[in-house]
């Protein structure tokens, strides 16, 4: 595998203007360099040039503004791969809005938000043809369908013209001398993403996002990071989430950086092992899968006692400025290709003890906070100042105030910037919502700042717990101190009534059965309920945790692994 990682002359990341110049200038300054490694239609090796990226755009975008779709709704769903995301931009480029569709979500969801959209061609990786061709059967009025890998069974309909022959179009017609599409004067305003939030409340909403608020978000990631085109990253997350394809593409394209495209969830372990990242951008459930592989593979060679010991010297080495944790710890790393440094991770709160382990082993985690509808990020920690249980400090042209009542510690986060959504998809009465009468996005997190300008997340507005006594519980405090117990895999706490009619607060428990493999139901709860009770020896009587329920099966996740709180009954 062929990696080009300058240790000299490093480029600090650009200011873009625009998603035109990301590219543009990503081809000008790193041209032949790879951008992605990933594993092509037949599971060979592939790569694929910052150049070619931006050759591609302009030939799928010209081929669009030829077929009178590029400034059009397109909606594009899938797998990661080089060729999504070249469509995604073009379409963004050529004023058009792109509309990426969970690939995971069913054919009904599907169909009704391309419907929804009104959107004019479907481009797909090779995993939804099918869904594609049922898609042709029941709209009729979708004029394009675009198979963006090569599939000898892609023909299914008249409106098939595979991605070969998109290219094939926008490159004859260009070097024709058809200059409309790149010559295209940009409008930074409309809306140029259509991002549907399936969410975990059960409703979903198509939050519009400006070319405007790409840019920002895309600046605000790599001015906040102290990344540069000597990193290496892998991807893992689905492309649709807009975590991902701001921070996990784009902003990394800036920087002339590497990403290895991960193929399979199956294969991650494998693929962060063969292609050695030295960063990664994660969403919590990853960072708790490989923290607890981590203390399980040491417990069961016996060698707890040894790590533990190791980490007390390491505290005290660094304390003198003495950093030896690549070679104490080389064992524990090796697991993730031996190279990772730091690791950004948001979308639910992380417990400290992970962080301060991680930091431990040599691996900085820098915990963040975004919203879709702020295209993501809001704040993340920064290399250097980190501080634990915070999600860190407004990003670069983003503001940040707590509308709180007099006399309460805690309110709802509000943000205002250039990366703030325009608004909810024929939705005003949601939008209007949204937003307050001065302009400032409701989040509907709940939190504080600190007197430094951190921000610190304490729940959910709307999964608050009001019990009868007037007192408020935020289920995700909860939740952080149940998921440090080895024993317990994911949790989700909620209310349930006793037989007087009161609120009880309840935790469902999913347990690691990693560690229960000969242990009977009556063994597993009583383990659980120790480990509640240590708990609520912490916790005001108000807080403590009533009552548990022990299930066998996971929790439903949405694709960017976040309980769907609303299917837990």
């Amino acid at each position: 595998m062929r990696m080009i990682n300058n240790l000299k002359g490093a480029r600090p990341p650009k200011v873009i203007t625009d998603l035109r110049h990301l590219v543009k200038s990503g081809a000008e300054n790193f041209g032949d360099k790879t951008l992605y490694f990933y594993k092509d239609v037949n599971g060979e090796q592939a790569e694929y040039s910052y150049e070619r990226l931006y050759n591609e755009i302009n030939y799928i975008g010209t081929a669009f503004h030829k077929l009178g779709i590029s400034d059009k709704n397109v909606a594009v769903s899938g797998d990661t791969h080089p060729l999504y995301i070249a469509t995604y931009i073009a379409v963004v480029a050529g004023n058009g809005c792109i509309v990426p569709i969970d690939r995971d979500i069913s054919l009904e969801a599907t169909v009704d938000f391309l419907r929804l959209a009104e959107c004019q061609a479907y481009a797909y990786t090779k995993a939804q043809r099918e869904k594609a061709e049922k898609i042709a059967e029941l709209m009729p009025e979708m004029k394009y369908f675009i198979p963006l890998e090569p599939d000898g069974d892609s023909v299914f309909s008249e409106k098939v013209i595979s991605v070969e022959q998109i290219l094939e179009m926008g490159k004859e017609a260009l070097e024709g001398g058809y200059l409309d599409y790149v010559n295209t004067e940009l409008e930074m305003e409309k809306m140029s993403a259509l991002l549907f939030t399936s969410g975990t409340t059960g409703t979903s909403k198509g939050v519009m996002l400006s070319h405007k608020n790409l840019a920002a978000a895309t600046n605000a990631s790599v001015l906040s990071m102290s990344y540069d085109d000597r990193n290496t990253f892998v991807s893992v997350l689905p492309p649709h989430h807009s975590y991902e394809m701001t921070c996990g593409h784009l902003a990394i394209m800036d920087l002339g950086a590497q990403i290895f495209i991960n193929d399979s969830l199956k294969h991650v372990m494998k693929n962060f092992q063969s292609f050695k990242p030295n960063a990664l951008m994660l969403v919590p459930l990853f960072l708790e899968t490989m923290h607890k592989r981590i203390w399980e593979e040491v417990r069961k060679k016996g060698l707890e006692k040894q790590l533990r010991a190791l980490m007390k010297l390491n505290s005290a080495m660094l304390a003198v400025r003495i950093d030896a944790r690549s070679k104490l710890f080389s064992k524990v790393t090796s697991a993730f290709g031996g190279n990772i440094k730091s690791i950004v991770c948001g979308g639910a709160p992380l417990s400290p003890d992970l962080i301060r382990d991680f930091y431990a082993f040599g691996i900085t985690v820098l915990e963040g906070y975004g919203i879709t509808e702020c295209a993501p990020l809001v704040a993340v920690n920064s290399p250097g100042k980190v501080k634990f249980h915070s999600v860190g400090t407004p990003v670069k042209g983003c503001q940040v105030k707590i509308d709180k009542t007099e006399g309460e510690e805690t309110g709802e986060i509000l943000v205002k910037g250039d990366n703030v959504m325009i608004g909810y998809y024929k939705n005003p009465e949601a939008t209007a919502e949204a937003f307050t009468e001065d302009g400032w996005f409701r989040t509907g997190d709940i939190g504080y700042m600190d007197e430094d300008g951190y921000i610190f997340i304490t729940g959910r507005k709307k999964n608050v717990i009001i019990l009868s006594n007037g007192k408020n519980v935020f289920p995700e405090e909860l939740e952080e101190h149940l998921s440090a117990v080895p024993c317990i895999l994911e949790t989700v706490v909620l209310t349930r009534e006793n037989d007087l009619g009161e609120q009880t607060i309840t935790a469902i428990v999913v347990p690691n059965m990693d560690l229960f493999r000969d242990s009977t139901k009556d063994d597993i709860y009583a383990e659980i309920k120790n480990a509640v009770n240590n708990i609520n020896k912490t916790l005001p009587s108000f807080k403590q945790i009533r009552k548990i329920e022990v299930r066998y099966e996971p929790f439903e996740r949405t694709t960017s692994k976040k309980i769907q709180r609303f299917k837990v009954n």
